[in-house]
């Protein structure tokens, strides 16, 4: 639901959420253009939090977060929720390109991908359940709608990463996950690949929310998407490659989906697999 811009807050002077141990002000935000419907989780991807933070307030890096979670589960809140802060960028979901109006948006300190893929320590990991259960319960969003930054903008990014522990999460009830299917042979789809059952993949993934091109070309976008929902969702094997696995974890996240029913979104066309 779209809604006229809301007037532009002050800068941070109250938390919001009674997870937060200190704020630190960003003065890197605007005005919301719709209702917060989506929580989006990151890393921060840099060698501490101190210089996260320090980024995320700087007003020439134009960049910023709602919510940083240290290493050892101390909660900053850096800008206001009811304010649009600019941590999604190009991203799209659902068919909805301003990620960052509809959105509540946490980073958690992490090197990520360029510091090896370092485990987030348990306390960090209790401290983001809680302040994101508090998220969700007070803004009412669904569980389908707790999202990685890398489902949201899949060609550029990749955090919070295939290491990051959304079983834990949703054992404290939010997100939206099943059991992944196991890695095994059978048929599979990938770059280069044409024809029908790759354009019913791609609507798949659309339906379940992905921004993706409804063609039925197996493309460098379609690769990105695949491998974006492998983090989340499959992380076991993450290339890009949807194999069997992939899509039957796919098709059942379609079909347990709260909120609308499957069939409700439009049809489609199961792709068929030997197993």
């Amino acid at each position: 639901m779209s809604l006229p811009d809301t007037p532009i807050p002050e800068l941070l002077s109250a938390p919001d959420s009674r997870c937060v141990d200190s704020l630190v002000a960003s003065p890197n935000f605007g005005p919301r253009r719709a209702k917060v419907d989506m929580l989006v989780l990151h890393y921060t991807g840099m060698a501490s939090a101190d210089a996260a933070i320090e980024l995320l307030r700087t007003p020439a890096s134009e960049v910023s977060c709602h919510y940083v979670v240290r290493e050892d589960g101390r909660v900053v809140q850096m800008v206001a929720e009811a304010a649009r802060a600019w941590h999604a960028g190009r991203s799209s979901w659902e068919g909805v390109t301003d990620t960052n109006s509809r959105s509540i948006g946490i980073e958690i300190v992490n090197g990520g991908h360029d510091f090896g893929l370092p485990d987030f320590p348990a306390e960090q990991i209790a401290a983001v359940i809680a302040l994101s259960a508090d998220i969700v319960a007070r803004h009412g969003i669904r569980a389908d709608r707790v999202l990685a930054h890398s489902d949201v903008a899949p060609a550029r990014k990749r955090d919070p990463g295939e290491n990051f522990p959304w079983t834990a999460l949703h054992a404290a009830g939010i997100g939206h996950l099943v059991p992944p299917s196991r890695v095994e042979g059978g048929r599979f789809f990938m770059l280069g690949d044409t024809g029908e059952p790759v354009a019913a993949l791609k609507a798949m993934l659309a339906l379940y929310g992905y921004g993706i091109e409804l063609t039925d070309a197996y493309d460098t976008e379609t690769t990105d998407v695949v491998a974006a929902f492998q983090r989340h969702f499959r992380p076991a094997k993450v290339d890009g490659v949807a194999d069997a696995a992939t899509i039957l974890t796919l098709r059942d996240l379609i079909a347990t989906r709260p909120g609308d029913a499957p069939l409700e979104r439009g049809p489609i066309k199961l792709v068929q697999f030997d197993r």
